[in-house]
């Protein structure tokens, strides 16, 4: 049998020569992985991230391989130059997939629902509409978070009551769905880890303020979202996460009859000081009509 020729050079090939043209070639192999310190330059630069970039440098956030100071730096560099639509829906995504995918059972379907808000001093709408979805029929897998900046965030509330535990397991959360219809959890090793560590890092990096932040924050559950930002109607909105209903709040509007953690929770606990006309009202609209 003739041997197989190498075109151009009239001898066999070399063992394991696969340079050949054509059909006879291999596709070229995939680029390397741009490493962090290249990411956080193109974004400082006003370059686009791939969808490679951003995966990357979420996965890098969370196995550890990113130190603080290159998380902060992109951060800042975001919050500076931005993400278009399809940047943010990466991002939105590789932070809601960076834990364990969370599954409910098919007759829940329907019933699932969510609640997500850009928070404010004395907010506590999830901790009345949690419930109040719930007695309506619906089930509400709720994952919070903590105060940023000098804000109280609902997991802090909720953590003023002692013995309460934010940190639940997928298969105590469906536990707690099905006896309760509702569940409010915080981020952990197995819920969006990825999120975790990011809304901290915003915090102490003046980087709250960054729309594709925010948005990434979102998980793409059905919404129902009360929003301080018009902006972030938009922004949430293109990237078609099922968001059924949103609320404006201007944000001067006093929402609280008091001002530490552990009384903004006993004001629900403790009637008649649980509702303010505006929290009563805000809880009302967004469970809609």
């Amino acid at each position: 049998m003739a041997a197989l020729m190498t075109p151009g050079t009239g001898a066999p090939p070399a063992p394991g020569d696969f340079s050949g043209e054509g059909s006879q070639g291999l596709p070229d192999p995939s680029p390397e992985p741009k490493q962090l310190p290249e990411l956080i330059r193109m974004k400082r630069d006003g370059g686009r991230l791939s969808e490679a970039d951003i995966r990357g440098f979420v996965a890098a956030v969370v196995n550890g391989s990113a130190q603080g100071a290159q998380i902060g730096a992109m951060l800042m560099a975001i919050r500076l130059r931005g993400m278009d639509l399809e940047e943010t829906s990466v991002l939105t995504q590789a932070l809601a997939q960076s834990g364990q995918q969370l599954e409910w059972p098919e007759a829940w379907r329907q019933q699932l629902v969510d609640k997500h808000s850009t928070g404010g001093v004395g907010d506590k709408v999830s901790l009345v509409l949690a419930p109040a979805l719930a007695a309506c029929g619906c089930k509400v897998p709720m994952i919070s978070g903590r105060g940023l900046g000098h804000t109280g965030g609902t997991l802090d509330k909720l953590e003023s009551i002692p013995g309460f535990n934010v940190i639940q397991s997928p298969e105590q959360m469906q536990v707690l769905l099905d006896q309760a219809g509702c569940c409010i959890v915080g981020q952990s090793e197995q819920l969006v880890p990825a999120d975790g560590i990011l809304y901290a890092a915003g915090d102490v990096t003046a980087t709250v303020d960054s729309l594709p932040l925010i948005t990434g924050d979102l998980t793409p559950w059905p919404a129902s979202a009360c929003s301080q930002a018009p902006d972030l109607q938009t922004q949430v909105k293109g990237l078609s996460l099922g968001v059924t209903r949103h609320l404006t709040v201007c944000p001067p509007t006093p929402i609280t009859r008091c001002l530490t953690t552990t009384m903004w929770g006993g004001l629900i606990l403790n009637p008649p000081g649980a509702a303010t006309p505006i929290i009563r009202d805000l809880t009302l609209n967004a469970q809609g009509p």
